[in-house]
């Protein structure tokens, strides 16, 4: 068998996400004819079809789809190697995978991540947008290795520690009956139709049990999947909404809007950061973990 070329199989692998020839070169910037000529070359050396191509574009075969599974756990080892090889050197550097819910990037993350990229620029953070619950199991199955999220129990083999206060917010349009009220308890928030964010999420299953011990329905009026987009609804009058303070500082922060605070003892949303546990952690991820950790800072947000 010939020598296999690593370059050739990052193609391949490109070429069974996009499911196209032309679409993975444009994504790994080379030439289309460059890209299959390489694909073509890697399956000289393995002696074996990886794709059968067609005119709408590529299917993989019985041994690309086995193709597909090592290559991806190659890169997988390659990663880890260099992790592990930077982290020997004189200096912090290296990759960090860090998974956060919307509300932690949109109302705390950049100020933090900026001041820890001044103190540690050649540390890379790979950031990745999910749940709460994805980015626990992103943790669990170690493909990330910092998870930032909402208050919840945590699976044994990971560690947890406070990240900030992200109380929760009535939004409301000006000029909406509840507008001038200083403080609202949930029941009187059920009274309206709501704008629900991100359907399933957190904040949204814990508004459905809280509904459901009030013996109350929650009336739905529109569902979106993101904060900008319910603070859009609210602004139309299609609802009133539930969100953190965060998101609400962010997307409701203008004079069309009125942010209430919830008086309910669950209101005090906490955000946590998570990490799988091990020792010892790569330094990267150690001084990631440190700096997410540091009081003050974390908690302030623009009005």
């Amino acid at each position: 068998m010939q020598r296999i070329d690593p370059v050739n199989i990052q193609l391949f692998l490109a070429a069974a996400r996009e499911g196209s020839i032309k679409r993975a070169a444009e994504t790994e910037h080379i030439a289309q004819s460059a890209l299959s000529r390489r694909i073509a070359d890697l399956e000289r050396s393995l002696g074996v079809a990886l794709f059968v191509r067609s005119p709408t574009g590529v299917v993989l075969t019985g041994a690309g789809e086995r193709a597909l599974e090592l290559g991806r756990k190659l890169n997988e080892d390659i990663a880890a190697f260099a992790r592990e090889v930077q982290d020997l050197g004189d200096q912090i550097a290296g990759i960090v995978r860090l998974s956060a819910s919307p509300s932690a990037i949109i109302g705390f993350l950049p100020e933090r991540l900026h001041g820890f990229k001044l103190a540690h620029p050649l540390v890379e953070i790979a950031l990745y947008e999910r749940s709460t619950a994805d980015s626990i199991r992103a943790c669990m199955d170690d493909r990330v290795d910092i998870g930032i999220g909402v208050a919840a129990k945590a699976p044994a083999g990971l560690d947890a520690w406070h990240f900030a206060s992200d109380p929760l917010n009535v939004v409301v349009p000006v000029g909406h009956s509840l507008a001038k009220r200083r403080r609202l308890r949930y029941a009187e928030v059920l009274d309206h139709p709501l704008v629900v964010v991100q359907q399933g999420g957190a904040l949204d299953q814990e508004l459905r049990e809280q509904a459901a011990n009030l013996r109350l329905p929650l009336r739905q009026s529109v569902a979106v999947s993101s904060f900008e987009a319910g603070c859009r609804m609210i602004e139309a009058g299609l609802g009133i909404a539930v969100l953190p303070t965060s998101a609400s500082a962010a997307y409701a922060g203008a004079a069309r809007f009125v942010r209430i605070p919830l008086d309910e003892p669950w209101s005090d949303r906490q955000l946590i950061v998570y990490a799988p546990y091990k020792h010892p952690r790569l330094r990267a991820i150690s001084a990631l973990i440190e700096a997410l950790r540091q009081p003050g800072g974390a908690d302030a947000m623009p009005d």
